[in-house]
């Protein structure tokens, strides 16, 4: 759960995004980013979708695929593509960069943080004259054996 304040602050983000586009602030938009910043981890679309119909939420894939590129777009929202899967999200504001390792086998997304990366970052940027804004680093594996949700079903 996001504190309440961390939540005013996005919606201010969000609010002065659309108005810089000249796009209206539907009660819709505002409903689909507090359920983004109460959910935990990762999510897909549909899965957002299905949480907003089960609040009784009327909103439509359509209106829940063009909040999130709007949320891309104001970097409230971070989409990743992992792999051949589908897109993932996450929220992103005031949150601390980290990295992913990725199950091949159950496609469970683990998330870790180390500041050596950083550091490469840093010095590989500063080497090469070059402004780095930001990174990716997604690594690609295996669960060990009691941790895979399919390794567990098997």
């Amino acid at each position: 759960m996001v504190a309440e304040d961390t939540l005013e602050e996005v919606k201010k983000i969000f609010q002065a995004h659309l108005e810089t586009k000249n796009l209206r602030k539907t009660p819709e938009r505002f409903a689909i980013l507090e359920e983004i910043y109460s959910k935990e981890g990762h999510f897909d679309v549909e899965a957002l979708y299905v949480s907003m119909k089960d609040k009784n939420y009327r909103v439509s894939r359509a209106t829940v695929y063009n909040t999130l590129d709007l949320l891309v777009d104001c970097d409230l929202v971070t989409k990743h593509q992992f792999g051949k899967n589908l897109a993932q999200f996450e929220k992103s504001y005031g949150f601390r960069q980290h990295d992913h390792l990725i199950c091949t086998d159950c496609n469970k997304v683990h998330e870790f943080c180390d500041p050596r990366i950083q550091n490469i970052q840093n010095t590989v940027g500063q080497l090469l004259q070059f402004n780095v804004l930001h990174h990716s680093l997604i690594l690609y594996g295996s669960c060990t054996k009691k941790n895979c949700e399919n390794k567990l079903s098997a």
